[in-house]
């Protein structure tokens, strides 16, 4: 009995802590100082560690450390330039080269497949994500990383997964309560409230510290709320500041009790499987949920899958054939304390969310950008670039042309065919010229 008595006794001692110094406060919204504590403690041994490598490793192996980046010098010359070189006026066997060329630099660094994979870190965070055995540089950094470990596993994950089990259990029931409601100005307050403080807890279950600018831009009722996508807590740093209607696919499972109770208290708009291959009715009911202006601003993704925190990729056309107004927002992840990013072909829901809950914190700035709308003229794949280009711009990150379906897809034949196409109109252009000369 001693020993229930004094499980008892920590258990009552541990959730009263947690409630008092953390639930409470993030509930309404207010910091006690101590994720600010916790924070610049952190900043310091990050530095120190970085010293202690800094003289501890030999100068050569920083130098292969640093030539192991960016191996490969391309020429970004369009098709015609590089192949001027090489030919003459008509095909030549020479032609094979610069093909050759290219294939083995797609092959050896191509710039899509490495936006798939964790980003590059200037320095060592005492986390596992490196090549190199830091640790083992000095005794008193090997201490640091031991200590780091345990306060880790023993410390943050275990009271990160009581905040995250509280604030999903909230927001069910919370949630679920709510839709038992008439339709009403009440209802759609209780629902805003319950949203917020819920992802407000589930965000101080990942040490999240985020960074909001640009605030008289946020995105209002009636409209569409568009980022980058990097993870899938980028749903939860952007409720926390406001409230959104989201887009997804039907689940099963503990995400599907959440969605099916998250939907009684809100407009979501979930979508079957068979449904979400049908782009027509997708887009209808869209159209239906934007046309109403007090309904929430519609949160979507339009990259469709996540990307490293480095760049930003063709966004999806079906957003921007929807109209209404536009809301950019930029998201960019701070790599030094944990990293972000979800390679959903290398880890799963739950694995992902262990190292995002045994890293050191999650801090990420959000910048909300001015509204934007389809100009005369312009069709939804022009609207669509002109969107990403000004979230890569704001958030420091690089624009790609590709599809981020090429994660786990091959490249379309149309992307082939294209190539194809414009080196068969080299060759028929200098045919013609040659009879013409003739």
């Amino acid at each position: 009995m001693e020993g229930a008595d004094l499980a008892g006794k920590i258990l009552s001692t541990w959730l009263t802590l947690v409630l008092s110094l953390i639930l409470l406060p993030s509930a309404f919204g207010v910091s006690l100082g101590i994720s600010e504590l916790y924070m610049k403690i952190l900043v310091k041994t990050l530095e120190w560690a970085t010293i202690r490598i800094e003289k501890g490793t030999p100068k050569e192996s920083v130098l292969k450390n640093s030539a192991s980046v960016g191996i490969i010098q391309r020429d970004e010359s369009p098709m015609e330039k590089g192949l001027s070189g090489l030919r003459g006026r008509d095909f030549e066997l020479s032609d094979v080269f610069y093909f050759s060329k290219k294939g083995f630099e797609a092959i050896v660094e191509d710039e899509v497949t490495q936006r798939f994979s964790s980003e590059e870190l200037v320095s060592w965070n005492l986390l596992t994500r490196t090549n190199v055995n830091f640790q083992y540089i000095s005794p008193r950094l090997t201490m640091v990383w031991v200590l780091g470990v345990l306060v880790r596993y023993c410390v943050l994950l275990p009271l990160r997964v009581t905040l995250a089990f509280i604030g999903i259990s909230l927001l069910v029931i919370g949630t679920t309560l709510v839709g038992q409601l008439p339709d009403g100005s009440i209802k759609s307050w209780l629902s805003e409230l319950v949203h917020l403080t819920c992802c407000r807890i589930c965000v101080r279950s990942l040490s999240g510290t985020i960074h909001y600018h640009n605030k008289q831009y946020r995105p209002r009722k009636g409209g569409i709320c568009v980022a980058n996508h990097t993870s899938p807590i980028d749903v939860l740093i952007l409720a926390t500041d406001g409230c959104y209607a989201m887009v997804g696919q039907v689940h099963g499972g503990l995400m599907g009790i959440i969605q099916r109770a998250m939907v009684k208290a809100c407009p979501h708009v979930w979508f079957e499987r068979s449904e979400m291959k049908d782009r027509h009715l997708v887009t209808k009911r869209l159209k239906e949920h934007v046309a109403d202006k007090k309904k929430l601003p519609i949160l979507i993704f339009p990259e469709g899958t996540c990307i490293n925190n480095t760049s930003v990729m063709m966004f999806k056309k079906g957003s921007f054939e929807i109209g209404g107004t536009i809301y950019p927002v930029a998201m960019k992840y701070n790599p030094q304390f944990g990293d972000a990013f979800w390679n959903s072909s290398k880890y799963n829901m739950v694995s992902y969310l262990l190292r995002i809950m045994t890293s050191w914190a999650i801090v990420c700035d959000v910048w909300y950008m001015p509204s934007m709308t389809k100009e005369e003229g312009e069709d939804a794949v022009q609207f669509a670039n002109r969107v990403k280009s000004a979230i890569a711009v704001q958030g420091g990150l690089t624009e790609l042309p590709w599809d981020g379906g090429l994660k786990r897809a091959k490249v379309k034949d149309t992307f082939k065919e294209e190539q194809q196409k414009n080196y068969s109109k080299m060759i028929v252009g200098n045919g013609c010229l040659n009879s013409e000369s003739d």
